[in-house]
């Protein structure tokens, strides 16, 4: 049978869909957006220290909301509600900007608070932190024989085990565990599926090998290895990590008279609810406090012209063997941490989030600026002695959500607008994988006809790396290459709150309804 051409075209254009779903479904998104008890928890914790903020209680109260948010004496969720409380505890710890309190150790949820109640950017570092009493003590890596084996004849996973470490127990393959390399060979042969590989989620998550395991057989972060993409902590099904927080400190500015402007990341669209518009979302803004909104888009479409200025000159040219946008600072990091080699490859125009954080500052000069965004590793770039006077705050879209609950917004019956439409649909789709090369190719096709462009992208940390090792090798020459860490782009960001596929609707949508695509070339730093 013969297909028309527009039919084989739908059926490229739907195994492509099958791919990318199924790539987002390996990165861990599986739990992104569905309300449950661990999302509700953290919620509870970002709205309650933000109305500790808005009603400038006095913060030794905070020893009590462990008993608000777990109340009863029974335990809903763990073994014991003391423990349960005893998480709430370090979790409030955390919120507050605060690391964890020593295990072994008598200590208070309010121990060293007086550092944290500050209206300026409070950081203790590490920014993502295991809490003991959480974690589960999932089992390490390891293949597992299930029931499925039928002890055949063929038996193909001895047979292809490079240390022996298979043999056959009471009729059935046996995997000794200490012989195991944990190569899989054995679970790709296996005619019956028999054999299942177990993995810890957040070391599944984690594309740079950053989990490890403590003493105790709980899991731990190694900072040397970590860049702060947070997918461990949006994979944890029992909540274990969690990242720090800055919304105490921002209410406190905004409490002490401070102007102080957010700019939204690109993937704020449908964030909060199918009802909240652009435009109630800013209105809702400037209710809580903030006194102006712009867009990050802004500053990503004045980086879209300034990579494409970049690529032209420099690599199309053959100055530099190819360029890697700078965006995603898990991405940026990975590189420098990992392959130091390509350093000078990196995009050295300003990331969306410091090229708007600078064009505010030139309208208000006095103003704090706050970067709201899906982004967790934010935080760390707002940290960065380069960064650190441009940027104030960074919170995050579900911290955010948590701020608007503790003020009482709900955009189901919300109806304030506030007009918001800064940008064009090259810097807006910045938000999704893909979006960052696709912006700065249109501007490249615009600006500088007939220059010839080869572009790749890649999402998720462990596709970061082996397209950084490609590069290392030679094999990406010439290449405009966008990396994002999390699967998906930003729009998977550990800090969003819905459905990866929903919110890569909602910017596609809100990129169409921008003036234009490309930017004029007036739209500069």
């Amino acid at each position: 049978m013969i297909f028309p051409f527009w039919c084989m075209i739908r059926i490229i254009s739907m195994l492509k869909k099958t791919q990318t779903m199924s790539k987002h479904h390996k990165g861990g998104n599986i739990m992104r957006g569905i309300e449950t008890p661990v999302r509700n928890v953290r919620r509870r914790i970002f709205k309650e220290i933000a109305r500790f903020g808005y009603e400038q209680r006095d913060l030794q109260d905070l020893e009590d909301l462990p008993y608000e948010i777990i109340p009863g004496e029974v335990a809903k969720y763990r073994d014991s509600i003391y423990r349960e409380r005893a998480i709430v505890g370090e979790r409030l710890r955390l919120a507050m900007g605060m690391s964890l309190n020593p295990a072994d150790k008598p200590t208070r949820i309010t121990k060293g608070i007086d550092e944290s109640n500050i209206s300026e950017k409070y950081y203790e570092p590490p920014l993502l932190q295991v809490i003991p009493s959480a974690c589960n003590e999932c089992k390490e890596k390891a293949f597992i024989v299930g029931e499925q084996c039928q002890g055949c004849m063929a038996h193909p996973c001895m047979e292809v085990c490079p240390k022996k470490a298979i043999s056959f127990k009471d009729g059935y393959s046996y995997i000794d565990q200490e012989k195991c390399i944990k190569c899989g060979q054995c679970k790709k042969v296996c005619p019956y599926g028999a054999i299942y590989e177990r993995r810890r989620p957040c070391a599944n998550a984690c594309g740079v090998g950053a989990i490890e395991t403590d003493y105790a057989g709980r899991a731990k972060i190694n900072p040397d290895k970590c860049v702060s993409c947070g997918m461990c902590m949006v994979n944890c099904p029992f909540g274990a990590i969690a990242d720090k927080s800055q919304i105490y400190q921002l209410i406190k500015a905004m409490n002490e008279g401070a102007e102080v402007i957010a700019i939204l990341a690109p993937a704020f669209v449908g964030q909060f609810g199918p009802k909240a518009t652009p435009n109630k979302i800013k209105a809702a803004l400037l209710d809580i406090g903030f006194a102006d909104v712009w867009e990050v888009a802004v500053g990503a479409d004045a980086g879209a012209l300034e990579e494409a200025k970049h690529y032209v000159h420099s690599v199309a040219t053959g100055e530099l063997p190819f360029l890697l946008t700078s965006c995603c600072p898990s991405w940026s990091m990975l590189g420098k941490k990992y392959f130091p080699e390509v350093i000078d490859e990196i995009s050295n125009a300003l990331t969306p989030m410091v090229a708007t954080a600078r064009a505010a500052r030139i309208t208000s000069p006095d103003a704090k600026i706050v970067f709201v965004g899906p982004c967790v590793a934010k935080k760390l770039e707002a940290s960065r002695r380069t960064v650190r006077s441009e940027v104030d705050f960074v919170i995050t879209f579900e911290e955010l959500a948590g701020m608007f609950e503790a003020k009482e917004i709900d955009f189901n019956t919300y109806e304030k607008e506030a007009e918001l439409n800064d940008a064009f649909g090259a810097g807006r789709g910045y938000a999704v994988a893909s979006g960052v090369a696709g912006a700065i190719k249109a501007c490249i096709d615009e600006y500088y006809p007939g220059t010839e462009v080869k572009i790749d992208h890649v999402e998720g940390l462990s596709e970061c790396k082996k397209m950084l090792l490609q590069a290392k090798a030679g094999k990406k020459k010439g290449y405009l290459i966008e990396g994002m860490g999390c699967p998906g782009g930003c729009v998977a960001g550990a800090g969003t709150n819905i459905p990866v596929v929903k919110a890569q609707v909602q910017v596609k949508k809100f990129v169409k309804e921008a003036e234009s695509f490309v930017p004029p070339e007036t739209a500069q730093y």
